[in-house]
C-alpha cells in the first residue's frame, strides 16, 4: 500500500485502523491519496475476518482538504488535476468519478467505518469524513464545506452525504457561506457523531465493541441501512450533477479570481452572471 495511508492491524482480531498519512500537509487530498484511498476501501471489502475500521489522519489533523497544489494549477485555468483527469463528469468508478469514490467507497466496506477526527476537516476532508457510518472528533476541531470559498461546489459526494444527515435549510447555509465551525457545533448540525478528548481512542473502544458482536448481524445491519439511505439512482443523478456543476465552474474568470483572492488575502472582485 502506497506510504501515503498507513494501515495498522490492532491487536483486536478484525480491527484495523487506516491513518492518511502526508501530516506535513495536513493530510490534504492529492491525486496519489485519492487512488490509495479507493484501493485501500477495496483491500478492506474482501478483507478475511474484518470486524470494523478506525479511519483518522496522521499529525495535526484529519484532513485539510484539496492540496493547495492543485488549487495553483486552477489558478492557471489548468483543471482540476484529479487523478490526471480534466473531466470530473467522466464516471471511472461505478456512478463516481475518483474523488467521489474516495468518499462514498466507505459505504460500500462491509462493517462499520468509524471516522476519529481532530485537527481540521475541511472541503474534501469533510465530505471523506461523512463517508464513514459514524464520526468522533475533538470539540475543537474545525470543520467547513470550505469549497465556495475556492469559487467550487462540493463534489467528491458531499451533497449525497450530507444530506443525509442535516437539515436542508442549514446544509444550504453550510455551502453558501464556506464558514468554519468547530466539533461542537458539528455535532449540534448532526456531521459529529459524539463529541470527545480523544477520538482515536474513542473510535478505536468502539470498533472493539463491535468487533465483540454478532459479525453476520453487524454486516447485515450495515446493509439494511445503506439500502435505507438516498435511493442509488438518486444518488447517480447528484454525484453527476455534481460533476457537471463543477466541470462548468473550474478554470473560469470567477472561480480563478476567487482562487487568486483568497491566496492573496484580498476581496475577490466578481463578474455578473450573464443569465
Amino acid at each position: 500500500m502506497n506510504d501515503v495511508i498507513r494501515v495498522i492491524e490492532t491487536e483486536t482480531p478484525g480491527v484495523v485502523e487506516v491513518r492518511l498519512n502526508r501530516p506535513d500537509k495536513h493530510n490534504a487530498l492529492n491525486s496519489e491519496l485519492f487512488a490509495a484511498l479507493a484501493e485501500m476501501a477495496e483491500r478492506l471489502s474482501a478483507w478475511q475476518g474484518l470486524r470494523a475500521v478506525v479511519l483518522s489522519g496522521e499529525g495535526k489533523s484529519f484532513c485539510a482538504g484539496l492540496d493547495m497544489e492543485n488549487f495553483s494549477r486552477m489558478a492557471q485555468g489548468s483543471g482540476a488535476g484529479v487523478g490526471g483527469r480534466k473531466t470530473l463528469a467522466e464516471r471511472t468508478h461505478g456512478d463516481s468519478n475518483l474523488a467521489q469514490y474516495a468518499a462514498m467507497v466507505w459505504r460500500d466496506v462491509p462493517v462499520p467505518v468509524i471516522a476519529a477526527v481532530h485537527g481540521v476537516a475541511f472541503g474534501g476532508g469533510l465530505q471523506v469524513a461523512l463517508g464513514a457510518d459514524l464520526r468522533l472528533a475533538r470539540a475543537d476541531s474545525r470543520w467547513s464545506v470550505m469549497e465556495i470559498q475556492w469559487g467550487l461546489v462540493p463534489d467528491m459526494a458531499g451533497m449525497v452525504l450530507i444530506s443525509e444527515l442535516v437539515r436542508p435549510d442549514r446544509v444550504r447555509e453550510l455551502c453558501y457561506s464556506g464558514r468554519i465551525f468547530d466539533g461542537e457545533e458539528a455535532a449540534d448540525l448532526g456531521l459529529v457523531t459524539r463529541v470527545c478528548e480523544s477520538p482515536r481512542e474513542e473510535a478505536l473502544a468502539m470498533a472493539r465493541d463491535i468487533a465483540g458482536r454478532n459479525p453476520h448481524a453487524v454486516r447485515a445491519m450495515k446493509r439494511l441501512l445503506n439500502q435505507s439511505a438516498m435511493p442509488q439512482e438518486q444518488a447517480a443523478r447528484v454525484l453527476l450533477a455534481e460533476s457537471v456543476e463543477q466541470d462548468a465552474i473550474i478554470g473560469q474568470p470567477n472561480q480563478v479570481e476567487a482562487v487568486y483572492a483568497r491566496m492573496e488575502k484580498r476581496a475577490p472582485v466578481f463578474r455578473d452572471p450573464e443569465h
